[in-house]
């Protein structure tokens, strides 16, 4: 895949969630004083890891899991491998997916922002979408396409992986309204409205503050999401700026999604990550968080890192007159790694990020949108593919998570706002909000 370590894919303090036993207030802190008591004051131990091990592996494979920002199309556009087998590169194929539970990966269907200028940025979309139906053409026993959330389930049931489609970059529309029709009936289901730069949609949280070209959405993009809304097809509100997201928001009838973000708080400045006002907001709204498993997206060190080193490359880029994904950009990379090696996450980050959100808005309003193939050698220590998700599983079943909340985790949450856009689609009107709960 060609290596997109630009601003665009990236993008700490650490924080102790608070407790969920104690959200109740009071009388919650009372029920927990009496069950320390009648236990005699004694904690109970945490299981055996071995045993705590097999439980994730268990629930993975039992449980729906759902990632909403998976980059294969891209990756085969750039280097073709056959990922209906165990691959040496990339983080995605057939049999590791199947090792980590993995029911439906949202394909990424990525368009480059410089097509917006150049031209050729539907036609690339229509490309990619060949690609995965391709992909499921060559294993038709181990992939499916899906078009619904009640496609996604049926695949799980038949073993298969699902393979919903998403957009990243509303310029694959242009300029034309009728595209979004076009898309839709190709299967598309999501769309991110803009990525690294502002579009004819919608602002990007990665171009200049004061220079934006819209301070916001743009009329066009209004229109864009009245007929996402008319069509069922879901509004990713991540990449957008903070002025962009809240207008957005405002606008849309369907509760949105933000397919690949994680939470500001533990990154400060960092815009492509949401604040806690805008998690709420989005909660309110129905919507779901998406976490994205970047290091850059988890912990300030490694944003920091990722900074400097996407401004060493731009520099680079710029004086050698590279285009995005030259080789001699990627060994630049490469080197640049070497000599500073990342601050890399860990499992850990990513659920503090996803107890973060949990508790500013409750279970109901977080799910899992990797970035697998989309950010390079950034992932965390222990989730370095598709077959690691038992770890993540593993980690919060530690912090005492149950069966049900890791289940509207790992896909009930994102079914739900999928189906309630579908609704909208159907009936012309706004669902209620989901509520919030603990």
């Amino acid at each position: 895949m060609t290596f997109r370590f630009a601003r665009a894919r990236f993008a700490s303090t650490w924080s102790t969630p608070t407790p969920r036993s104690l959200r109740g207030g009071l009388a919650a802190a009372i029920a927990l004083t009496a069950q320390v008591l009648a236990a005699g004051a004694v904690a109970a131990e945490p299981p055996p890891t071995a045993e705590l091990e097999a439980r994730a592996r268990e629930l993975a494979r039992r449980l729906l899991v759902v990632d909403t920002h998976i980059d294969i199309p891209y990756r085969l556009e750039a280097a073709w491998e056959d990922v209906t087998r165990r691959t040496a590169k990339g983080d995605f194929d057939l049999e590791r997916a199947r090792e980590g539970g993995l029911d439906a990966a949202w394909m990424s269907i990525y368009i480059p922002s410089e097509l917006q200028e150049k031209g050729g940025a539907r036609a690339l979309a229509d490309r990619l979408i060949d690609r995965v139906e391709a992909l499921v053409g060559r294993a038709p026993a181990g992939f499916a396409l899906a078009r619904t959330p009640e496609e996604v389930e049926a695949a799980a049931r038949a073993g298969k992986v699902a393979l919903p489609l998403g957009i990243e970059n509303g310029a694959a529309f242009e300029s034309d309204l009728a595209h979004v029709r076009h898309l839709f009936e190709r299967g598309v289901r999501y769309v991110t409205l803009t990525h690294a730069t502002d579009n004819l949609i919608a602002d990007s949280s990665y171009s200049e503050a004061g220079k934006r070209r819209w301070n916001g959405l743009s009329p066009f993009g209004r229109e864009v999401i009245a007929e996402m809304n008319r069509l069922g097809i879901l509004v990713d509100l991540a990449h957008v700026s903070d002025a962009a997201f809240d207008q957005a928001l405002a606008v849309t009838a369907a509760p949105p999604i933000v397919s690949h973000s994680s939470c500001r708080h533990f990154t400060p400045g960092f815009e492509r990550n949401l604040d806690d006002e805008r998690i709420r907001a989005l909660a309110a709204k129905g919507g779901v968080l998406q976490i994205n498993f970047g290091s850059a997206f988890l912990t300030a060190a490694a944003n920091r890192h990722s900074e400097a080193e996407w401004r060493e490359a731009t520099s680079f880029q710029r004086e050698q007159g590279l285009a995005d994904g030259a080789p001699e950009l990627e060994q630049f990379h490469r080197d640049y790694r070497a000599a500073h090696p990342l601050p890399r996450a860990t499992v850990a980050d990513v659920a503090d990020h996803i107890e973060h959100a949990v508790g500013l808005v409750g279970h109901d309003h977080v799910g899992l949108g990797s970035d697998f193939d989309g950010v390079g050698d950034s992932l965390p220590s222990g989730l370095e593919d598709v077959s690691k998700y038992p770890n993540l599983i593993a980690e919060l079943l530690r912090r005492g998570w149950s069966e049900e909340q890791l289940a509207r985790l790992l896909a009930g949450n994102v079914q739900r706002v999928w189906r309630a856009a579908e609704r909208v689609a159907r009936e012309g009107s706004a669902p209620p909000a989901a509520p919030a709960q603990p």
